[in-house]
């Protein structure tokens, strides 16, 4: 996910210490595409508008190099977004927050999201999720993990997005019937 809040600080000698959130190197067939298009397709939960904010701030570099978001990307392009602050392992933390249930069965629960709830955890919203009130009160929730492959020190692992139950998701303002499923 990439934060709202692009504030870098900046070190005392003018440099700033950026830690990699993600990596995505394009295909070999890969297509010219805007990269602020290119990454909405690779980081969840992720908006054009957050892209390119993170690129004006130059944090979105192609090839060890910040790049604005109307580069196109190219293949074999190595892409990285950084920020200020180190990533951080996402932990499921139960809070009994109460949830609009509009239909629950052996299978599955529908959910009327209000607006201002936050779907997944995230930087900046580690409490206070909608998946935090799901493991609190279904704890037997099926747990998948979806995200993007990242490469690093030449080992490709797995950028885990855990998503107890969610078929879908919404934008942390939208309201709207959700539907999880139980098994």
């Amino acid at each position: 996910m990439i934060d709202e809040e692009l504030e870098l600080p900046e070190e005392q000698d003018g440099d700033q210490e950026l830690f990699e959130h993600y990596r995505v190197t394009a295909d070999k067939g890969q297509a010219p595409l805007r990269i602020d298009k290119f990454l909405m397709n690779r980081i969840e939960n992720a908006t054009r508008t957050k892209i390119q904010q993170a690129a004006e701030n130059g944090n979105i570099h192609v090839n060890d190099k910040p790049v604005k978001s109307n580069y196109k990307v190219k293949p074999h392009d190595v892409i990285t977004v950084v920020f200020a602050h180190p990533p951080r392992e996402i932990e499921l933390i139960p809070q009994n927050i109460p949830l609009d249930i509009v239909f629950e069965d052996d299978d599955l629960i529908i959910i009327n999201k209000q607006p201002g709830m936050v779907v997944h955890p995230g930087y900046g919203n580690y409490k206070g999720t909608l998946v935090n009130a799901l493991v609190y009160h279904f704890q037997q929730l099926p747990i998948s993990k979806t995200g993007a492959s990242l490469e690093k020190n030449k080992k490709t692992t797995e950028q885990a997005v855990l998503r107890p139950g969610l078929v879908h998701r919404l934008d942390k303002n939208t309201s709207g019937i959700m539907v999880v499923a139980k098994k």
